[in-house]
């Protein structure tokens, strides 16, 4: 009896390690398949912010070679426009001056670059600066770039809120000429944000402290009056 005793205490102690060893080993996969998990969702995210911060970009249509802003008029003098769709004096500067640098574009005496930067996000509950810079890049691939950038100038929100909706924005888009399914679907997908971190991120390598800030052949024009800056446009050409 107690030789059959033992063989069944043997059997049941076997039974325990095998049991033992099974939990061991689910356990050690449950750990892993954690780990792989992990591992792949830190690939993931290490990519989306490889993709953030190492420069990785897409330019709209009509974008200078460095990606920093869209041309407009190929004349023998640049001028550079960096400029804030949120900033109240880049809505004076196209009131004052914006017909002056459209008649020195119809003359050939310019090629003017726009770069609209997104500085005043801080003014902004929803970014309403990278959005309104990025949808003018979906402008910009419509071919509707400087008719986009004037009505936002012309319906500019104020200061502080949330500004206008993505969908507002697509609506002044079809406004100017702007198909409504295709620069829709830029506007939300947000395609040309990361052209306007780019755009901004070399202002501020530039120096670029401001908006307006209008530079000829790489001068600044402290003073953007429409006499200021045909007067500097000339002095360049001569």
């Amino acid at each position: 009896m107690s030789s059959r005793k033992g063989r069944k205490d043997a059997a049941r102690v076997v039974r325990q390690q095998l049991a033992a060893e099974r939990r061991r080993k689910r356990t050690l996969w449950i750990s892993l398949g954690a780990a792989v998990v992990l591992v792949i969702a830190g690939l993931i995210g290490w990519s989306v912010w490889k993709s953030q911060s190492s420069g990785e970009f897409t330019a709209p249509p009509g974008a200078n070679d460095a990606g920093t802003g869209i041309v407009v008029g190929s004349g023998p003098v640049t001028v550079d426009i960096y400029e804030d769709y949120l900033c109240p004096a880049c809505k004076r500067f196209e009131e004052t001056s914006g017909a002056t640098i459209d008649q020195l574009i119809s003359d050939g005496k310019v090629r003017v670059v726009y770069h609209p930067v997104a500085y005043l996000n801080r003014f902004s509950s929803t970014e309403y600066s990278t959005r309104s810079s990025a949808a003018s890049g979906c402008a910009a691939e419509g071919g509707k770039f400087t008719e986009f950038g004037k009505a936002l100038f012309a319906q500019q929100p104020p200061e502080n809120g949330a500004q206008l909706s993505n969908d507002e924005l697509i609506n002044i888009g079809v406004e100017v000429g702007l198909d409504r399914d295709a620069f829709g679907s830029c506007v939300r997908d947000g395609k040309y944000t990361s052209w306007t971190r780019h755009v901004t991120d070399e202002a501020d390598r530039a120096k670029v402290t401001g908006t307006p800030t209008i530079m000829v052949d790489g001068k600044q024009v402290q003073d953007w009056t429409p006499e200021n800056i045909t007067a500097a446009v000339e002095a360049a050409g001569r």
